[in-house]
């Protein structure tokens, strides 16, 4: 598999993935490589300050069983550590129309497709982790909206209204934000998924109103390969893919100054998120899902100091 470790799917390439199965096969089997590689990492893990118990839910480790409460209670009792006390994780999904596409047929997911596979392995790994997970899809208006809640069951179902929600129209980021502005107790994670072809200004508004309420934000920028560099040489038509508009031209006749116009748009995100205390990381379709909820992983640590 292009010499990558056949052990770790959560290191593989996404699109070969797909050879898994349905994309509840796929998240369990990302997050599982994703843990495993945390365990078996000498500068990567769970804090070992402890925190408190809870009780046991099929499928934690019983590596952090505590035997001695199990002896007096003949009940299973985690040990909880301060990286793993509970938080609520809003997952807020672009489902737009431009999310939709990818620059080439053959080894490559659509952007949505990529996404719906970061978000199903990301709210596993939430619930896993005993936290409360909703998910809030979105295009030109919030389209599905699932409450939280911290249960395997609560995950399968995520799992269905991903698998079964077709692309939207035109990208409203705020209203999603704005709807998690509204609903939800201060002081939780939300998590933007979204190639950000959004109404910029609203979009950022409504992040630094979730960031004054005191929530913690995570943005990945999902990005095709093909939108990060222009490729051919020839005449090219370029076709909006929410509005329909085409404009034709050369595409070596625009390379350099495409280069410089994506790398002011995602420095201008950049910035942005910097100065409002937001983590931000872009992802491209071709990367492994494993770097994507490493970067989590560096954002849940944080937290927890």
């Amino acid at each position: 598999m292009n010499g990558k470790r056949p052990d770790r799917p959560d290191l593989l390439d996404p699109a070969e993935l797909d050879a898994l199965g349905g994309l509840e096969l796929i998240a369990r089997a990302v997050v599982e490589g994703f843990v495993a590689g945390l365990h078996s990492s000498p500068s990567r893990g769970f804090s070992a300050e402890f925190a408190e118990h809870r009780a046991y839910r099929p499928g934690d480790d019983l590596r952090f069983v505590d035997w001695k409460m199990y002896g007096r209670s003949d009940r299973f009792f985690l040990k909880q550590y301060e990286e793993e006390t509970n938080l609520t994780a809003h997952i807020c999904l672009d489902i737009s129309r431009s999310m939709d596409w990818r620059s080439r047929a053959a080894g490559l997911l659509t952007k949505l497709e990529y996404s719906k596979r970061l978000a199903a392995s990301l709210t596993l790994l939430l619930i896993q982790q005993g936290d409360l997970t909703s998910l809030i899809c979105f295009a030109e208006r919030v389209l599905n909206r699932l409450q939280p809640r911290g249960t395997i069951a609560h995950w399968a179902e995520i799992v269905r209204q991903l698998a079964a929600q077709g692309p939207g129209q035109l990208s409203a980021a705020e209203q999603a934000l704005e709807e998690v502005a509204r609903g939800a107790p201060p002081r939780g994670l939300v998590v933007l998924i979204s190639d950000l072809l959004v109404d910029e200004a609203r979009a950022c508004r409504a992040l630094k109103r979730l960031r004054h309420q005191g929530h913690e934000l995570l943005v990945f920028h999902t990005l095709d390969p093909g939108e990060l560099e222009l490729l051919g040489s020839g005449d090219a038509v370029f076709v909006d893919p929410e509005t329909g508009d085409e404009v034709t031209a050369r595409s070596a006749d625009l390379r350099a100054e495409y280069r410089r116009a994506v790398a002011r748009a995602l420095d201008q995100w950049r910035r942005f998120c910097g100065s409002q205390g937001i983590d931000y990381y872009t992802v491209a379709t071709d990367q492994p899902l494993g770097l994507a909820l490493g970067e989590y992983l560096d954002t849940r640590s944080r937290l927890a100091r």
